[in-house]
């Protein structure tokens, strides 16, 4: 049984309880930097006490344990930069307690001179209260200044005789609000939150689109990649519509949008249309929008995407797949800028800086009836070709580096490095798939290879050069003699790939003469392409000996 106690004890016992926080706040207060707010508090604390007023100590006390527990857990994060402009000083004292009770960090001055200098020496000064009406420069004329540095803080204008006209010209300057005296906390506190919250999704939209920047990066120092970064900056400022032309997977959308980026449109949309993958009866829909209603399906009107590009760039990506038909609408919108959606009799006006890319040889479509002249050469008023992986191997190993940091940061992985061996083969690899597949190589192999080193044990059988050489299936095979020739040809072609398809080399490595490696080349009618070319081996009579072999860019063309 407890024993009882009288109502002197009990309220002693709850005095001593009570008395915690003094304990709690002897080490706090011995700190260079408390906060007057939290002092204040002591002091009642201390007061009331005193007077053994057990009421108000007690609401004193849970004050106080409400401070220590607001302020140590936002000790853990940054506390946000505040500069008061005030030239009365009572405003400055009283903004101060407000704002470092909040956990906010304080700064203060007293004119424009001084708010200036203070913006300029604090590194990472988050918002700025500032008067209207200061000695010397006034507030407008400060929140001018402030207007025209590239980085500054959030503006909350404040005053005492504030009129329409004065609010109408802070916000024209850039001020985030506009505050009457007499300040009232709670509408002080919003206001300051709210300000900080657009400065914190300001500077998340920027980290955002920093990383997007990033992922779409033109990569290289080869010389046809400086080329086309000086085609780019000097084209990017003008409206004239670019076809770009190259292999897949070379990186042709990565041209379009280093274009837009670095146009007068760069703010404006970009809007990115795969002709190839778009079904045929919906890609006039999906160009132009339709009306509801227009066919089966057509529950309600739909945006097409030049009215969605409109004041910026659309990169029509694949324009070799599209019909002869969707053709004809895409040459009305690029000579007399209207669109009209499917199912509506309406013309609309729109302003879109067209770029459009292919894999194809349009001027070969145009011969067998699949592309319009007349679009082509609307198109191709400045070509730009898109260079394959493996007439720029220089770059590769920057590509590597490139892509490694990338897929690591995405997947939460420890960097990975590629050794010297397995770099130099994969810049021997004439990449077929060019930059596509050189990254999906990479991001298999640090996804799967544990380490931290890849190695060229690891890559795929096929890029290390260790290319295996497979007889012919005896079925069918009538004598040894078919037999023979076909496990030679065979052992040719895999000599061939693991060379690079280099002529001299080949025959090197399989200890023959050149001139007779020829003489195979046209006896089993294998034909290696160069550049653009077809080069069919030549004949014996055509070989000579110190005669060069033809410098072969491409694979067997069998």
């Amino acid at each position: 049984m407890l024993p009882l106690l009288s109502k002197q004890s009990y309220q002693l016992r709850l005095l001593e309880m009570a008395s915690l926080p003094c304990r709690f706040l002897t080490p706090v207060l011995k700190q260079s930097s408390v906060p007057t707010s939290l002092v204040s508090l002591e002091r009642r604390l201390m007061k009331a006490k005193s007077s053994i007023s057990l009421q108000t100590f007690l609401i004193a006390s849970i004050e106080v344990l409400g401070w220590v527990v607001y302020h140590f857990s936002m000790g853990k994060h940054r506390k946000e930069k505040i500069l008061v402009v005030d030239d009365e000083e009572t405003i400055r004292k009283s903004l101060k307690m407000i704002l470092e009770y909040e956990g906010y960090q304080f700064y203060e001055a007293a004119d424009g001179e001084q708010a200036l200098n203070t913006i300029e020496e604090t590194v990472g000064l988050d918002l700025v209260l500032l008067d209207v009406k200061l000695p010397g420069m006034s507030g407008l004329e400060v929140l001018g200044e402030l207007d025209k540095k590239p980085y500054s803080p959030e503006v909350i204008m404040i005053s005492g005789h504030g009129t329409v006209q004065t609010a109408v010209e802070a916000t024209k300057l850039g001020a985030f609000d506009f505050l009457e005296k007499p300040l009232h906390r709670e509408r002080v506190l919003i206001s300051i939150r709210n300000a900080l919250n657009q400065t914190k999704l300001l500077n998340e939209c920027k980290d955002l689109r920093k990383k997007a920047n990033k992922r779409y990066e033109l990569i290289g120092n080869h010389p046809s990649m400086k080329q086309l970064w000086n085609e780019i900056l000097k084209l990017a400022p003008t409206n004239a519509t670019i076809l770009i032309f190259g292999e897949s997977g070379t990186g042709k959308e990565l041209i379009a949008r280093a274009i837009h980026s670095h146009s007068l449109r760069a703010k404006d949309p970009f809007i990115q249309v795969n002709c190839a993958a778009i079904p045929e009866e919906l890609i006039e829909s999906e160009l132009f929008g339709h009306v509801k209603g227009a066919f089966t399906g057509a529950t309600e009107k739909k945006l097409g995407k030049f009215e969605l590009a409109d004041g910026g760039t659309i990169f029509l990506d694949e324009v070799g797949d599209m019909s002869l038909k969707t053709q004809a609408k895409v040459l009305r919108v690029l000579e007399e800028g209207e669109v009209q959606k499917v199912g509506s009799s309406k013309i609309g006006k729109v302003d879109v800086r067209v770029i459009a890319a292919t894999n194809k040889d349009l001027e070969k479509e145009i011969q067998e009836n699949y592309f319009r002249e007349d679009l082509y050469f609307r198109l191709n008023v400045v070509p730009l070709y898109s260079p394959a992986l493996r007439e720029k191997k220089e770059d590769i190993p920057l590509l590597i580096e490139y892509f490694s940091q990338l897929i690591a940061a995405d997947n939460n992985f420890k960097l990975k490095n590629f050794s010297a061996d397995a770099v130099q083969a994969m810049m021997k690899y004439p990449w077929k798939g060019n930059i596509r597949q050189l990254k999906n190589v990479i991001e298999r192999l640090i996804v799967s290879i544990d380490g931290n080193t890849i190695e060229r044990k690891h890559l795929p059988e096929e890029i290390r050069g260790e290319i295996r050489i497979y007889l012919p299936d005896a079925k069918g095979i009538k004598n040894l003699k078919e037999f023979r020739d076909l496990a030679e040809k065979e052992f040719i072609l895999s000599k061939l790939r693991e060379n690079n398809w280099n002529i001299s080399q080949t025959a090197r490595a399989i200890d023959t003469p050149r001139s007779n490696l020829y003489k195979k080349l046209e006896q089993y009618g294998i034909k290696i392409k160069a550049g653009v070319g077809e080069v069919v081996a030549p004949s014996s009579t055509q070989s000579r000996e110190g005669e060069e072999s033809p410098n072969s860019k491409g694979q067997d063309g069998r």
